[in-house]
């Protein structure tokens, strides 16, 4: 998400816990970095380096609450997951009052009722790929044989990046 914003000529800000992973934002294109393990008041941060136009908010929770508070009036804001295992609380007045759009986006879904846009959006990124202009990042590669060691690196979330597994 960092890159594509990047990419896309957007300032990101990037909320993640730890140097190590807000490192691997930084690389990726993040201008402004919040580290939710170093500060008490995240909204206070947010708000410090926002108001933001657009939230990918992948984590849910209190931070997902404290983003929709800093957003730009008619800002769009984009539900991808709850890895805090708590989904994002809307309250509705706060959406009212700033005109905010709140997409929730389930991407395996475009398979079923919109597959060819599915097919674009990822042409396009292998397209981005083959140009340089992103370049995920992969933080662990394991062989088959450890696969098991690859799921429980995910499951832990010690991860800073993707996990491949080879042949």
């Amino acid at each position: 998400a960092v890159e594509i914003g990047h990419a896309l000529g957007a300032r990101v800000t990037a909320v993640a816990r730890g140097a190590d992973r807000l490192a691997v934002a930084a690389e990726a294109g993040a201008e402004s970095l919040i580290d939710t393990s170093g500060t008490d008041d995240i909204l206070a941060a947010l708000r410090a380096e926002g108001p933001f136009d657009v939230v990918y908010d992948a984590v849910g929770g209190e931070i997902g609450a404290a983003a929709l508070r800093a957003v730009a009036p008619e800002a769009r804001v984009l539900l991808i997951g709850f890895a805090s295992g708590d989904v994002t609380p809307l309250r509705a007045n706060h959406l009212l009052v700033k005109n905010t759009d709140v997409i929730g986006i389930n991407l395996g879904a475009y398979l079923t009722f919109a597959p060819e846009a599915l097919r674009q959006s990822l042409a396009e990124l292998i397209a981005w790929h083959a140009e340089g202009r992103i370049r995920p990042h992969v933080s662990h590669t394991f062989p088959l044989e450890q696969a098991s060691d690859a799921l429980d690196l995910l499951r832990s979330r010690k991860a800073t990046g993707k996990i491949v597994v080879t042949q």
